[in-house]
């Protein structure tokens, strides 16, 4: 646990410093400067509203609480022993089995879960499920990822502006090699540098969720065997049939665009492969 925290640091500190970078290239110290003024004002907006814009994005709903009497009962016994308060519980109608937690903080948090999560797995396998979600909560993950997030995006908005810059007529205005080797920087290494940060972040997270999860509820398992299950069904119920966006991805349990990453480097999520035999080398 304490590994995947400290490399989520180090994730983070070369993403600022990507992000540095380019603005020193652009406009020196003061452009510097600027780019961190700039992606602190888009982590605001994200870290106050990115819950509310998820959850309209999937349509989820809040579960009816005798409808889902069962649901609600174990998110509660699940939030007993992370020492959480009590998080909405919201329901996304799909086949697809998938589920993520969203929220600004403990306070202000919520837990969607798919019909189809809901119809193919057991309890104690649902309550893993469940468990990693909530553990998202406990470990401050949606703050993380937002913060990843909105670096990654404010690089590739950068570099699309590099990338124009170099079809109308330089950039910065100057000539020569300097300048042709700080828009390949801008335009095509940096955004590239940025995803590949941004993903590692959401990979680590992800296991150390896993971890959590599973001593949560004392049974890494049901978590494993539930992971499984989740892979195979998306392989069947891609979300791309919902017209919904990558972008999202890394907030659920398992990709739910399955097959889009062709290089682990690219994956939000560590191969299933891994997660589960990680799960089951766990003695609690």
């Amino acid at each position: 646990m304490v590994q995947n925290q400290v490399k989520t640091v180090v994730l983070l500190t070369l993403l600022a410093l990507v992000l540095m970078f380019i603005g020193r290239l652009i406009g020196g110290v003061n452009g510097m400067f600027i780019a961190l003024v700039f992606a602190g004002g888009i982590n605001f907006v994200s870290y106050w509203w990115s819950d509310k814009i998820v959850l309209k994005i999937y349509k989820a709903k809040e579960a009816d609480r005798n409808e889902y009497s069962e649901l609600y009962s174990m998110v509660d016994e699940v939030r007993h022993s992370a020492t959480l308060p009590m998080p909405k519980v919201y329901i996304i109608s799909t086949s697809q089995a998938n589920a993520f937690a969203t929220g600004r903080n403990p306070k202000h948090a919520a837990v969607a879960v798919t019909t189809g999560i809901v119809s193919i797995l057991n309890k104690n396998e649902l309550k893993g499920v469940l468990a990693h979600e909530l553990s998202h909560i406990k470990n401050r993950d949606i703050l993380i990822s937002t913060i990843a997030a909105t670096i990654a995006a404010v690089i590739s908005y950068v570099a699309m502006m590099a990338r124009w810059s170099a079809i109308f007529g330089g950039f910065g205005g100057r000539d020569g090699d300097n300048n042709v080797l700080e828009l390949i920087v801008l335009a095509i290494v940096a955004p590239i540098m940025a995803i590949i940060i941004q993903m590692a972040i959401s990979r680590s997270r992800e296991f150390l969720a896993d971890e959590t999860g599973a001593k949560l509820v004392r049974d890494p398992f049901s978590l494993a065997s539930a992971l499984e299950k989740i892979h195979h069904n998306i392989t069947k119920n891609p979300f791309k049939k919902m017209g919904t966006t990558e972008a999202t991805a890394h907030m659920f349990i398992s990709n739910p665009f399955r097959g889009k990453s062709f290089l682990n480097l690219f994956s939000t999520h560590p191969p299933m492969e891994a997660r589960v035999k990680r799960l089951r080398a766990m003695r609690l």
